[in-house]
């Protein structure tokens, strides 16, 4: 598969650079960002972290305000951040921010008309880690998290590939998206009217049924507006305590849904990530 490099720019000792490639997958061109720690060679390749944002984002977001290069660069991990949706002129969208192009939701679209484009799960699980591992000097050890919706496909993609992924985190994930607005609209658009198929995208669902333990941390700060009414964090940890799951869930007080806070706690994220990858 050939790619495109879009930009380059150095960063402690490493090399932040974005592509663009055809996705077969999504039917579209997709543009993603990897970070390759000074580290990484031919010889001694570097474990991946894969980073998935949220609503309205790109690839820039993350690499750009998360302040996560220096520890990728210490620690020796690879950061790849993909779009969060397929792009273009004929590609389905929506007027509203939490439907279409920014909002993939990580899902494999059923519905007209988004299922000629919007199979983000194929393209997260499947075609993109196959694309990086052949292209760039990185081993088969993946980590993954995400930030909101990003939490919600990291969480969600860990619990149903358990074997390839050593660690999972999240920030302020939503985390139960068959019961809250943004879960609701956007899996009827795209998965139609079944919830038993909404449950096979749903962390809450999935972590009920999992017998897998992926290790999990899960940061949430408690002065995000979206908390009570989309996120819902307890109904998640009441099931992995129901379960035994190996989640570490840390509360914050004075924090909001933004990148000051998970720029405040992504170097936790990367020792937590760390500790499996090595």
């Amino acid at each position: 598969m050939t790619i495109e490099n879009l930009s380059s720019n150095k960063s402690f000792g490493g090399w932040h650079k974005q592509y663009k490639h055809t996705s077969t997958a999504l039917n579209c061109d997709m543009r993603f960002a990897i970070y390759l720690p000074p580290q990484a060679n031919d010889s001694k390749p570097a474990p991946v972290l894969y980073w998935l944002s949220g609503l309205t984002c790109t690839d820039e977001n993350f690499m750009q305000k998360a302040g996560a290069q220096r520890i990728a660069a210490e620690l020796g991990i690879a950061i790849v951040a993909p779009d969060t949706s397929p792009r273009g002129d004929d590609i389905a969208d929506d007027n509203a921010y939490d439907l279409g192009q920014g909002a993939g939701f990580y899902v494999n679209a059923t519905q007209t008309p988004w299922a000629k484009h919007y199979q983000m799960y194929d393209y997260i699980n499947q075609e993109l880690p196959e694309l990086v591992k052949s292209t760039f000097p990185v081993t088969d050890q993946w980590a993954i998290s995400g930030h909101s919706m990003g939490g919600h496909g990291a969480l969600m993609m860990a619990l149903r590939n358990s074997e390839q992924y050593t660690s999972v985190s999240a920030f302020s994930p939503i985390v139960n998206p068959v019961s809250c607005p943004w879960g609701e609209k956007a899996f009827s658009a795209y998965l139609g009217d079944d919830k038993a198929d909404w449950r096979e995208y749903d962390s809450t669902e999935l972590l009920r049924e999992s017998s897998a333990k992926v290790p999990m941390l899960i940061d949430q700060g408690l002065a995000d507006n979206f908390l009570a009414e989309q996120l819902k964090p307890q109904n998640f940890t009441a099931v992995a305590k129901e379960k035994h799951y190996p989640l570490t869930y840390r509360e914050h007080e004075g924090y909001d849904h933004s990148y000051y806070f998970i720029s405040s706690f992504i170097e936790d994220h990367f020792m937590f990530h760390a500790k499996y990858l090595k």
